[in-house]
């Protein structure tokens, strides 16, 4: 297993436009871009940083999105720390045989579950994998 190094923030905020006012305009950070992505009922900041990670906000466009149900349990802040990993298969084994609890093996969007991580949602991003939407900003949940 081999865990590389961070990839991306996702940040969980209630509104779209004052949580880029806050990373923008009072933290000093560029925005990269926005996206609404109606179909799934989120709004998306991206912020790249120096180091080739990236800062995401997400905001629920609607009332029924799943973004809406994680602010009214949680409230705004830290949703998911994004670790890059050289061998997605690789790592999620020996953390099966760590006995920690996973979210979506088997699909693109591996998560550690937060009771295995001290809170935390980790999700794990295969290092050699491209984030689309910088590409293709109409990508941007990819």
């Amino acid at each position: 297993m081999s865990i590389a190094e961070m990839d991306h923030l996702v940040i969980v905020v209630e509104d779209i436009d004052a949580g880029i006012q806050v990373w923008r305009d009072r933290l000093g950070l560029t925005l990269s871009h926005r996206v609404d992505l109606d179909e799934a009922g989120i709004q998306q900041a991206f912020f790249s940083l120096d180091d080739g990670t990236f800062i995401e906000l997400v905001a629920s466009a609607q009332n029924r999105s799943p973004i809406a149900g994680i602010l009214e349990s949680y409230g705004e802040g830290l949703h998911v720390v994004a670790l890059k990993v050289d061998d997605l298969d690789e790592t999620v084994a020996a953390l099966k045989n760590q006995n920690v609890k996973m979210i979506g093996v088997g699909t693109p969007q591996v998560f550690i579950h937060p009771e295995s991580a001290t809170g935390v949602m980790v999700q794990l991003w295969p290092k050699d994998r491209p984030h689309r939407w910088r590409t293709n900003p109409s990508e941007a949940n990819e």
